[in-house]
């Protein structure tokens, strides 16, 4: 399909031919997820990197031959990708980096990077012409799912959503706005997703688990070729990524090292995954060295829904891709999270929700342990909007000041002189 030139497991290397839907090695078990490997010396042959220099579109489908999808293909009508990436050189100066940019991301249309992999999921959905997409969430996904689903406007898909019913209310409502069939999983995340991939295998539906269906890698991969492009070739030092079921992190690495097998890039950032303290299974094996085939679900418990997972799926891909960067996985506590909303939009002016705002609590704990350096120069990865989860963020400010309806209540409230 497309031009991929076959798929290849991430645990025995085994190969599979792109010619039907694959999520995984069956023979391992859902551990051994999938890459999508192309023909690398023939994009090498066929693209010039320097002519995206007058390519209009502004969206993830600029980059149309590095994915997995026919360039011909029907794709979803709304805006994905091509969001900005700011200088945030007051955020640098707090943190003590050479330089600093943010990846906003919250930006996308349902408000998170998981529009990316949805937007490439409901495209492969209409080229299959697959009538139903289903998907387990803590509520970014399923909501990305259920924007790009709604969006196609030639084709009616229907969206299926498993979601905890421990999930914020504002996520949920946003699925139900967008016309998805939503079920209250009375479970954990990992629950729902087993119930959700166990429904798509009996009913024949498209499943866009995260980690388990290699197309959401190559929707969220595009993050990494927009940063690269953004900043004109010139790698940073490190990456910043906040980090749950691994899926993105790994996808932010296969982006990076693609470039890098096309010539395009000169170094791979380093990557560095961050997780809350009660959902940090990740870094625990990496910094007991466990391999993620070892790993065992974990019971989780943090404000930070979107990087809830105890057992992440994606967790192959995510270890490589610390592993092969050099970079590192840190836990912050929820705390520090709750603390990092605030702090890093009034620093950079991006309001990011708990989850994504890890990523600055993780960045100050990095440099506590020495995995960044002054000298750094450094990119964080904001991957939701703070409007996802309000309540969480109220909990980080005061309510502020109550004022009578004249000038000297106002100069009384402020302390201004007389």
């Amino acid at each position: 399909m497309g031009s991929i030139l076959y798929f290849r497991d991430t645990v025995a290397q085994t190969i599979f031919k792109p010619n039907s839907m694959h999520y995984y090695n069956t023979e391992i078990g859902q551990v051994a997820t999938l890459d999508v490997i192309y023909d690398y010396s023939a994009l090498r042959a066929s693209i010039d990197r320097d002519a995206y220099v007058t390519n209009r579109i502004c969206s993830m489908w600029r980059y149309h031959e590095l994915l997995p999808l026919p360039i011909d293909c029907l794709r979803p009508p709304l805006a994905v990708g091509w969001t900005p990436l700011y200088n945030a050189p007051r955020l640098a100066t707090n943190l003590g980096f050479r330089e600093c940019h943010v990846k906003d991301d919250g930006l996308n249309p349902t408000g998170s990077l998981k529009d990316r992999a949805s937007a490439m999921v409901v495209a492969l959905a209409l080229e299959m012409n697959a009538p139903v997409v289903s998907t387990a969430s803590t509520g970014n996904a399923a909501a990305a799912l259920a924007g790009v689903g709604a969006s196609v406007n030639d084709k009616e898909i229907e969206i299926v959503i498993f979601v905890p019913a421990t999930a914020p209310q504002a996520k949920i409502t946003q699925l139900l706005i967008y016309g998805a069939t939503v079920l209250l999983v009375e479970d954990s995340y990992d629950v729902a997703f087993d119930l959700c991939y166990e429904t798509c295998v009996k009913e024949d539906w498209l499943c866009r688990n995260t980690g388990i269906n290699p197309y959401t890698t190559e929707g969220k991969k595009t993050v990494a070729f927009e940063i690269a492009e953004q900043l004109n070739w010139d790698m940073p030092d490190v990456v910043f990524v906040s980090v749950g079921d691994g899926s993105i992190i790994g996808g932010i690495h296969k982006g990076f090292s693609e470039l890098y097998e096309l010539g395009w890039i000169e170094q791979v950032p380093r990557l560095i995954g961050v997780q809350a303290e009660g959902s940090s299974p990740l870094v625990k094996a990496w910094e007991n060295n466990v391999s993620p085939i070892d790993m065992k679900p974990e019971t989780v418990s943090t404000i930070a829904d979107s990087i809830a997972a105890g057992l992440p799926r994606d967790r192959v891909k995510a270890m490589r891709a610390v592993k092969e960067t050099g970079g590192a996985f840190v836990a912050v506590s929820d705390t520090a999270i709750l603390e990092a909303i605030p702090q890093f939009a009034r620093l950079t002016g991006v309001f990011c929700e708990p989850s994504s705002a890890a990523i600055y609590a993780g960045a100050k704990r990095a440099k506590e342990l020495g995995y960044v350096s002054p000298e750094d120069r450094v990119v964080f990865v904001a991957t939701g909007t703070g409007l996802k989860d309000i309540p969480r963020a109220q909990k980080a400010v005061s309510g502020g000041i109550r004022v009578a309806p004249n000038l000297e209540a106002v100069r009384l409230a402020l302390n201004l002189e007389h």
